[in-house]
């Protein structure tokens, strides 16, 4: 694992800060992140589901929490919290380095399907960032290229208003692009449900029904894709294409 404490001194100078004025909250991730630096892992995890079943969300709390899971074995657990910090901050490279140790360890080795090369190169662009801080990125560049509108047309020396014409047709360019890659984001983001299995051992099934023909079988720590749903099973695709039913009681949604 990399850089296994980082976020969790974060999260306790960031509580320490706060000092007389911080809530319950700060409080319980101060004392999981005494917890955990102190190797009770166990009592770390407890502590930081707490706070995400409260409600809040952060890359940094989930994944100090898959960190915690880690320390105790519980892999499933782990690459569970480490996707969901994933999900909000997919170019972390300690997340998805320690997401990527967490996968070694479970039965299932799935080989993904082959994407062309546009759509890779397209898609490893968009998770390159958050989506917020493709559009944080986008208004800077949006403000800018109405700068340099401002200095083309209020400046009456020639080589201003050049750059200005010219500095603002760029940015105007790659305001497009960040937002773009904003927009990609948030609709795969919204779009695309994914879950872990956390059953131990489970048999795929052809139909929603415990009577229909096994397909294949998974191990708990598995990504899914969520297809459909009919009352309690899932339609569920596997990385390397293949499809079939499961009980919702034996997946965790990211």
């Amino acid at each position: 694992m990399r850089r296994t404490t980082f976020y969790t001194v974060i999260l306790v100078l960031l509580a320490m800060v706060r000092g007389a004025s911080a809530s319950p909250q700060d409080a319980i991730l101060s004392k999981a992140g005494k917890a955990y630096t102190a190797g009770a892992y166990a009592e770390a995890a407890d502590l930081y589901r707490k706070v995400a079943d409260g409600g809040f969300e952060s890359p940094e709390l989930f994944y100090n929490l898959g960190n915690a899971y880690f320390k105790q074995n519980d892999f499933t657990h782990a690459i569970l919290w480490y996707e969901r910090a994933k999900r909000l901050d997919p170019g972390n490279e300690d997340i998805n380095f320690n997401l990527n140790v967490a996968n070694t360890k479970i039965a299932d080795k799935i080989e993904p399907l082959p994407e062309l090369f546009y759509k890779r190169w397209y898609n490893s662009m968009v998770r390159l960032m958050a989506v917020d801080t493709w559009a944080m990125m986008g208004t800077g560049m949006f403000i800018a290229a109405l700068l340099g509108l401002v200095l083309y047309t209020a400046s009456r020396v020639l080589f201003l208003r050049k750059v200005g014409f010219w500095s603002a047709l760029l940015l105007f360019f790659f305001t497009f692009i960040t937002l773009l890659m904003a927009w990609s984001g948030y609709t795969f983001s919204q779009s695309a449900r994914d879950a872990v299995l956390v059953t131990p051992t489970l048999t795929v099934k052809s139909s929603p029904d415990e009577k229909s023909t096994d397909l294949f079988v998974l191990h708990e720590g598995t990504k899914v894709r969520l297809v459909d749903q009919i009352s309690d099973w899932y339609e569920i695709r596997i990385a390397n294409g293949s499809v079939g039913w499961l009980p919702k009681s034996s997946l965790e949604i990211i």
